[in-house]
């Protein structure tokens, strides 16, 4: 009588242990290969992807039945364990393991903030809608790499930053109208690729025109304010160039309600170019009314050339700032 207390003690321990244990949820890993990533659709806002996933768990359920949160459209799927059939393979410590290839299209939403310095995270998405996140949970597969790209996959105009498999928990903050049948929160596994813009492109093809515009704009400063015709030419010629640089590239972006980072760096352009065509209108007007005074003219020409640095100074400067 005197171990009673103990043993109440224990089996009360035990009892706690047990019910932990059972309401632990069924644990699934989870991996995915990344066989071609393709089309992507600013516009639209969606992309392609084809890729491998594989699961493997313990236990009489099945958890392949999968959902695919941000798919658009979901066009192929294919049954690829290694018995053929809808069975999932045993594995030699009894570990369940299903693996399918699906191809289809997902949704993206662009942020071109930072076009074209920009970074975009696609990623793809699975839930099951049949069981909430206290009874199933998806984790990535730390058995092997759980999140792969193929080597040999190369995406033109973007360069691969990495990929990882991330879990979280999703709450719908909804029970869709069924409070007694739907959960609010999911166990949700995110496969993620991180994609940028090469820093050439940027320097090469968005970058170095307009350097060359601004050299323009800036050389009618460098002439002397005898050549008034030339000086103002060039800060004209220089705008009109700009504003077509600038069209090429945001006809292929999508509609947007704010300035992307090249938008700003245009906006700079054009406030320089506009001093450049005032400064050349005033010293026209020192020029044609003080013909004679060949000193201040000479001065004038002496204090442009030094403005021309700076402005270009300043040019450099405020994308530096901007990037």
């Amino acid at each position: 009588m005197k171990n009673l207390p103990l043993i109440f003690a224990l089996l009360l321990a035990t009892l706690q242990l047990w019910g932990q244990t059972q309401a632990r949820p069924h644990e699934v890993r989870t991996g995915v290969y990344l066989n071609n990533l393709y089309d992507l659709n600013m516009n639209a806002h969606s992309f392609y992807a084809d890729f491998y996933i594989w699961f493997k768990w313990k236990g009489d359920f099945d958890p392949t039945n999968v959902e695919f949160v941000n798919a658009i459209e979901k066009w192929s799927v294919t049954n690829n364990s290694f018995d053929g059939d809808s069975t999932p393979v045993k594995l030699k410590d009894g570990t369940n393991y299903r693996i399918f290839r699906i191809e289809g299209r997902f949704f993206h939403s662009f942020s071109l903030n930072r076009f074209p310095l920009d970074r975009h995270d696609l990623d793809i998405q699975i839930e099951n809608p049949d069981a909430d996140k206290d009874s199933l949970v998806y984790l990535p597969d730390t058995t092997t790499a759980a999140a792969v790209i193929r080597p040999s996959l190369n995406l033109v105009g973007w360069e691969q930053l990495g990929s990882q498999l991330v879990h979280k928990v999703h709450d719908y903050g909804s029970n869709f109208g069924n409070p007694e049948e739907n959960a609010h929160t999911y166990s949700n596994l995110t496969f993620s690729v991180s994609l940028g813009r090469p820093l050439s492109f940027f320097i090469l093809k968005m970058l170095l025109p307009l350097m060359v515009v601004m050299f323009m704009s800036l050389g009618a400063l460098t002439l002397h304010p005898d050549h008034i015709d030339t000086r103002s030419s060039l800060p004209i010629g220089g705008l009109l160039t700009a504003v077509f640089l600038e069209q090429s590239y945001s006809d292929a972006l999508p509609d947007s309600g704010y300035m992307v980072l090249m938008d700003k760096i245009y906006l700079l352009v054009y406030i320089l170019n506009a001093l450049v065509m005032l400064h050349v209108i005033v010293a026209g007007n020192i020029v044609s009314n003080n013909a004679q005074d060949r000193a201040r003219i000479n001065r004038l020409d002496r204090f442009e050339t030094k403005l021309a640095i700076a402005y270009f100074v300043i040019f450099w400067l405020g994308v530096w700032w901007l990037v």
